[in-house]
């Protein structure tokens, strides 16, 4: 089934075209604007203005929390029931610290507030944090999809190997245009989505 969109997109290869491309195209503004100085780091409001600017010209939804329980796979995400309150501890979470960061990444991703577009906007929002607080961020180029995919699948039980695969990714290339435009390809990529260059739109 097709979600329900603003574009009146009702085939679902359409619809994933025109998602990356609006996305990607928001993406790069959002950096070349410097309005990705202007986000709250490390808050479930900053998270979710980034998911606004990425997703807010595709989605009704766009920055709300999901009235919907959600599954990947045998994997069920917070319910809606206890999805407030997660919100609000993952807020109160530290993150001074490589390690700290990482806890509250791997639990906003059990919260997995949106009804879309989660990874993408939380991979976003991670980078704001340890670029705060450590002066680094991820150069996502180096993360290998499927080891990113299975040690976030694992992260609810153990979070070492998503740390350990993250920490030999960090680079103190933090401004870096070309990094983070690469960046935003490869987090789509994870995702499925590799029709469109984000440098090219």
């Amino acid at each position: 089934m097709t979600l329900e969109n603003i574009l009146s997109i009702t085939d679902q290869i359409e619809l994933a075209k025109a998602e990356e491309k609006i996305s990607k195209q928001k993406a790069k503004q959002l950096f070349d604007s410097g309005d990705i100085n202007k986000v709250e780091v490390g808050t479930f409001a900053g998270l979710a203005s980034i998911h606004v600017y990425l997703f807010g010209d595709i989605y009704h939804f766009a920055g709300k929390v999901r009235d919907v329980n959600i599954a990947k796979g045998d994997f069920r995400f917070v319910p809606l029931m206890y999805l407030e309150a997660a919100l609000k501890n993952i807020d109160a979470m530290p993150q001074d610290t490589f390690d700290q960061i990482i806890e509250k990444y791997v639990e906003m991703n059990i919260a997995h507030p949106f009804r879309e577009g989660n990874g993408r906007a939380t991979r976003i929002w991670l980078d704001l944090m340890l670029k705060n607080a450590i002066r680094q961020v991820v150069d996502w180029n180096r993360v290998d999809k499927d080891e990113y995919l299975c040690a976030m699948q694992r992260s609810p039980v153990k979070d070492v190997e998503i740390m350990v695969l993250l920490q030999q990714a960090l680079t103190d290339q933090i401004n870096d245009r070309t990094l983070f435009m690469k960046g935003i390809d490869v987090s789509y990529f994870y995702e499925g989505y590799s029709e469109f260059r984000t440098e090219e739109l």
